[in-house]
């Protein structure tokens, strides 16, 4: 809970930027931004090269110290390494997204890609070891001074310039550069956390057992192009809508991927719960694996999941009308009918993550590059051949295809290697359940004049409705919960 709260707590602080955001950037600025912070994730997974997945698989097996100190070495020396090709192409990979008059973001996303790889194992030592606390407390720090620097660089500073013209501040400010400001604030933050975890990085030492590193490197390498295919399907699809949108001026493709990525903002809960499980789950799944019924474990992670990722459709899908404003800019609502196909998405996504743990666990990690690449193909095909034709709905279908492709190839290829005995079409049953609610609900009230406090009662009855059939369906599996038992 520790892990995934704290998660969920900061990703949603930082989520709350959105409103703020899309306030103080046009469409296109947005857009921008949202280029920037598409390929970031790509650049991480190439810094990162499995090792953090590595550290806990050989942590079972390895004194904790020696692997900590394998780890935190050669990712320092890589980091040194791949920053400064970052540094040196700057200028053809702003080109490349469309950003030519901004190398300077390149500069500052290097900066950023960095700190992030140096706080890799840290935090992973931090979770191994069981403090949780320790663990909430860098990550929502953090995120705080991120938010708080983005509002000083963007509202706060331009205030006081705007009030004192003659300040020999207002020199120093670039009122054209506030995408430029966002990045900034990030790589502030991550220097600060790197600050918090000087205590972990004192108790590294800068030794490098290469027997060790070769094991850790051959069973994290084939989790690069995993990443790195797995990018594609999370993220690439703002690049190739700002490459491939229906338009003729780079300055409307930019707004498209703005609407895009500010309503991809609206599927906020499941991504959320989605990377809290992924944090918590990897250690977890490990230690389980020791015990003669991990599996019938597993399974029962899987269907509590799966509910509360359902629970997260409806919360989002019959409140959409309350939700949109979380965008400031009403001209972005026209992107709103991704918002079913990306929540539904999410959900498969997050199915496909709880599968993962069979080529895990089997040491099978190539499978799971293997399955990306597939999902990964799917996305770029259908992006080439829909963006020109449909903008940004073919980006929003061609994930949904992508991670249902994923989760349907790692549950047969999984039931081969790993067994384990999923509720399947009880799963089946809860997600086609609240499809089925989400998608009536949407019908029955396109058109109709209705008030919202009459709205906000039909969907509050259907989220009880839903609570209802799975308490009902669940109730012998409630009874074992020590919380529960009074109630049944």
């Amino acid at each position: 809970m520790w892990y995934g709260v704290s998660t969920m707590a900061g990703r949603l602080i930082n989520y709350l930027l959105t409103p703020f955001l899309t306030y103080q950037f046009s469409t296109a600025q947005y857009g921008e931004m949202s280029l920037i912070y598409a390929i970031i994730p790509f650049m991480n997974v190439i810094f990162s090269y499995g090792m953090e997945t590595a550290y806990f698989r050989f942590t079972k097996d390895h004194p904790r110290d020696t692997v900590s100190n394998t780890a935190a070495t050669s990712l320092l020396l890589t980091t040194l390494f791949f920053t400064g090709i970052l540094i040196l192409l700057a200028g053809p990979l702003a080109a490349l997204l469309q950003l030519p008059e901004h190398p300077e973001y390149i500069w500052l996303a290097a900066g950023i890609i960095a700190t992030d790889a140096l706080c890799i194992v840290p935090f992973s030592q931090l979770r191994q070891q069981g403090r949780p606390i320790r663990f909430a407390y860098i990550k929502i720090g953090g995120i705080l001074s991120n938010i708080i620097f983005v509002i000083f660089f963007l509202s706060i500073w331009p205030g006081w310039i705007s009030s004192h013209p003659e300040h020999f501040s207002a020199g120093w400010y670039d009122t054209k550069a506030a995408v430029m400001y966002v990045l900034l604030a990030n790589l502030i933050q991550n220097c600060i956390v790197l600050l918090l975890l000087s205590k972990e990085w004192r108790s590294f030492q800068w030794k490098l057992d290469k027997a060790l590193w070769w094991k850790m490197f051959s069973y994290g390498w084939p989790l690069i192009f995993a990443g790195l295919a797995g990018m594609v399907n999370e993220t690439f699809d703002r690049i190739m809508l700002g490459w491939w949108a229906p338009v003729k001026v780079t300055e409307a493709a930019q707004t498209e991927v703005g609407i895009y990525s500010a309503c991809y903002k609206l599927s906020i809960l499941i991504t959320l719960g989605v990377q809290a499980f992924r944090l918590g789950a990897e250690p977890f799944f490990f230690k389980l694996s020791e015990k003669e019924d991990a599996s019938k474990h597993y399974a029962r992670v899987m269907k509590f999941f799966v509910i509360t990722l359902c629970l997260m459709y409806l919360v989002v899908m019959l409140y959409l009308d309350y939700w949109k404003y979380f965008i400031q800019k009403p001209e972005m609502w026209i992107g709103l009918k991704v918002v079913p196909l990306l929540l539904l998405a999410n959900i498969f996504l997050g199915v496909y993550y709880n599968l993962s743990v069979w080529y895990k666990l089997a040491d099978k990690t190539s499978a799971g590059a293997w399955i990306t690449f597939a999902g990964a193909l799917i996305t770029l095909v259908i992006n080439y051949w829909g963006i020109p034709l449909y903008s940004y709905m073919a980006c929003a279908w061609a994930t949904l295809a992508c991670y249902g492709s994923m989760m349907i190839i790692s549950y047969y290829w999984g039931q081969k290697v790993y067994p384990i005995p999923y509720q399947v079409m009880r799963l089946i049953g809860y997600i086609l359940l609240v499809v089925l609610i989400g998608q009536s609900f949407d019908w029955m009230m396109t058109g109709m004049e209705i008030s919202n406090v009459m709205r906000l009662a039909v969907s509050t009855t259907l989220v009880i409705l839903f609570l209802g059939v799975v308490i009902w369906a669940e109730k012998e599996e409630l009874k074992k919960i020590p919380l529960m038992k009074q109630w049944f």
